[in-house]
């Protein structure tokens, strides 16, 4: 198995591709993340962080260049190769939780395994490990709308961990969390990281929680640079 999760070589996007007002978003962004590695993506606002992590992530095409996912170059794939990359070996956490209101929090950590072909026992027991470990499983059998905003987000942690992924991408996913709560979500991340050998790449603002990371990168006009 190969220590490298994700390569980006070179990596291009271009908005309104053809038009007067195009904009160049990535201009030959290149990183390499390797497994057990926790990495901050600090940009200026409008920098193309998020646009980073959707080309990263399968989410968007690059307009060139390459996005390789533990050995495996998927720039060009079909639709339906990229998307099964995606669900089984990325999971993405956001600044907000986006949990299905309508089901509860164990439902929605079991659900995307479900889809990922896992049986409905194995599921749970994985959903309910993983509320363990970040402290609500207290809380499992209640709705979005019944938690607080700690609670779904730490639920929506364990939902983008379910699948077991290589990668994880978070863009600013303690940013609507008071310090406390934001400070055990890191801790909780980092033990699930190095114990599982996943790689991780989280975009934030909070240059406190980016130094307690093993590696900053930080993305200026388009490229990425080491800081």
């Amino acid at each position: 198995m190969t220590d490298l999760v994700l390569e980006l070589r070179n990596l291009r996007k271009t908005y309104n591709a053809g038009c007067v007002n195009e904009v160049e978003v990535l201009k030959g962004a290149d990183l390499r993340l390797k497994r057990g590695e926790v990495v901050a993506l600090i940009a200026p606002s409008g920098a193309g962080k998020s646009t980073l992590l959707h080309v990263a992530g399968l989410l968007d095409q690059a307009s060139s260049g390459e996005v390789v996912l533990a050995g495996e170059a998927l720039t060009g794939r079909s639709d339906n190769a990229r998307t099964m990359a995606r669900r089984g070996g990325i999971g993405f956490v956001y600044q907000f939780h986006h949990l299905l209101p309508e089901f509860t929090a164990l439902e929605n950590i079991i659900l995307p395994q479900l889809a990922n072909g896992t049986s409905e026992r194995a599921a749970k027991a994985r959903a309910e490990d993983l509320l363990e470990r970040v402290g609500v499983s207290d809380r499992k059998g209640h709705r979005p709308a019944e938690l607080s905003g700690g609670q779904q987000q730490r639920v929506a942690f364990c939902r983008a961990m379910a699948n077991g992924p290589q990668l994880l991408l978070a863009d600013e996913p303690t940013g609507n969390l008071d310090p406390e709560t934001a400070d055990q979500m890191f801790e909780t991340l980092m033990e699930i990281t190095r114990d599982t050998g996943m790689a991780a790449l989280i975009a934030t603002h909070n240059h406190e929680l980016a130094g307690k990371m093993d590696r900053v990168v930080k993305l200026e006009n388009g490229v990425l640079t080491e800081v």
